[in-house]
């Protein structure tokens, strides 16, 4: 839970660098609570709950998208490769789940040796 906080914490931050666990941690509690607010959607017979919740995540998931490429060596533009259908996504996901680049890039210090949470949990 650490995790998805600290990622809305930093909720329009596109600066630095975000190494894997933060990135993936964030998208599971998305996907847990998308889950269960959908659910909750399906028993009123609504679907402004998960609407509300998919607009105030907007912005910080698409932050800690682009400092997870940062986190690569890659520019936060790389993105947008996800409007191509299914080739987008794939390439998308290789990049997400490529290892931090060693020591310092273009985009910060590495997060995973900068005393951050990313020490409990470095891969």
């Amino acid at each position: 839970m650490n995790w998805y906080l600290e990622v809305l914490k930093k909720y329009a931050v596109f600066t630095g660098r975000a190494h894997r666990t933060e990135y993936w941690m964030f998208f599971l509690f998305n996907f847990i609570i998308a889950i269960v607010l959908g659910v909750i959607d399906g028993v009123l017979g609504t679907a402004i709950l998960g609407l509300i919740y998919s607009l105030a995540v907007l912005i910080p998931g698409i932050a800690v998208g682009v400092r997870r490429l940062h986190d690569t060596n890659r520019t936060g533009w790389w993105l947008l490769i996800g409007l191509v259908p299914l080739i987008g996504f794939i390439v998308l996901i290789v990049f997400f789940v490529q290892d931090s680049q060693e020591g310092s890039n273009d985009y910060g210090p590495n997060p995973k040796k900068s005393g951050s949470l990313g020490d409990r949990f470095s891969s």
